[in-house]
């Protein structure tokens, strides 16, 4: 006997498709996922100090969309927490995207005056201004400063993120490195921000909460013997196909949690450390649901390669010969009939949490 509709991942994406099927068809949904919890990697909990700690990395909500703000409230409220993001550089502590603030606290008085007088009259306030832009510049300062940013800022970081060096990887992904030509010290500029009041995870809990949703943890697709009508299936695309043309590239994180007995550890929410250490940046979780205890946890973060059944994909590695070989995954996905492939894993992209959102909501649109 068959089932109507199987949803694989119970991250936002298959969450959100799960509460449209259910709400507007009418229809039943088995959810599953390999995991021991749901929310996916935006799974988080608060521990025996009321801290809420995100499992897997911070998770900044923020949007300009109208139609995922709107659909989001219906199941929880959100604080006003804005990100910003510090860096350590030379053993200063600075905002990151550079702005105009930040050049007074990496630079004498006299030279940080020169370099925002010079950016003034070359670029638009307000803007964001590519590295690479900076790299073409024909007047001496501001390539100096082009070639800082990216020496201390980029460079060590994006080489330890990647596990390569930045000439191999896609320029898009270098341009993403901008000059905030501001004084916004915040790290998103969009007009809907902060962090679900009850936690992510009880949001996608709320997002789930239908009679017609039943949830199956710890459950693999490929243990499955029932049959399904329809799939939905946000896991990766390469498993699916039993990685019959090799393994799509992604790079891993190991996150190691220090409790400290003290209020704060740090000043902000997230540092970065481009230049020192193993780990890429320390994540300190009370500041953004603003908990209250005498102590603290902190959370460093290690990029690893990722090794099939060993770690978790986080980011995929785009570039031409990947993306080929996603196509190819994607061209045999096309020939299936009602087995659908998206979010993060299935689309091979990274998605804020927004785009997620936005992906599942459009997609369930076109199957409307």
């Amino acid at each position: 006997m068959k089932n109507k509709n199987l949803i694989v991942g119970c991250g936002f994406t298959g969450a959100v498709l799960a509460n449209k099927i259910a709400a507007d068809f009418g229809e039943d949904i088995v959810i599953i996922d390999s995991k021991d919890h749901i929310a996916g990697s935006s799974y988080d909990y608060f521990d025996e100090n009321g801290i809420c700690i995100h499992k897997y990395g911070s998770h900044i909500f923020h949007t300009n969309n109208e139609k995922v703000w709107d659909y989001l409230k219906q199941f929880g409220g959100f604080n006003t927490y804005m990100h910003k993001v510090f860096a350590v550089i030379d053993g200063i502590e600075t905002t990151i995207p550079f702005n105009l603030r930040s050049l007074y606290d990496v630079f004498s008085p006299h030279l940080a005056q020169k370099l925002e007088k010079k950016l003034l009259e070359q670029f638009k306030y307000n803007t964001k201004v590519s590295i690479l832009d900076f790299k073409k510049q024909n007047d001496e300062d501001l390539k100096f400063l082009g070639e800082y940013i990216y020496d201390k800022v980029f460079l060590n970081y994006t080489t330890k993120q990647w596990g390569s060096s930045p000439e191999s990887i896609s320029e898009a992904v270098i341009s993403r490195v901008p000059v905030f030509i501001s004084c916004d010290k915040r790290y998103f500029q969009d007009k809907y921000q902060g962090i679900p009041l009850g936690g992510y995870t009880n949001l996608i809990k709320n997002i789930l909460n239908n009679p017609k949703i039943k949830i199956s943890l710890n459950t693999r697709y490929q243990d499955l013997k029932e049959k399904y009508d329809r799939v939905f299936y946000t896991g990766s695309i390469d498993e699916y196909f039993d990685y019959k043309f090799g393994q799509l590239p992604y790079r891993s994180l190991e996150f190691k949690l220090e409790e400290h007995n003290c209020e704060f550890y740090q000043s902000n929410s997230v540092v970065n450390y481009p230049n020192n250490y193993d780990f890429t940046r320390i994540h300190e979780y009370k500041y953004y649901l603003n908990n209250k205890s005498d102590k603290t946890v902190i959370m460093k973060e290690y990029p690893k390669p990722y090794e099939v059944g060993k770690n978790d994909r986080y980011y995929p590695i785009v570039n031409p010969d990947n993306q080929a070989l996603y196509n190819k995954y994607l061209q045999e996905a096309q020939k299936l009939k009602n087995i659908y492939f998206l979010g993060r894993l299935g689309d091979y992209k990274y998605y804020d949490i927004d785009k997620s959102i936005l992906r599942a909501l459009e997609f369930f649109e076109g199957i409307k």
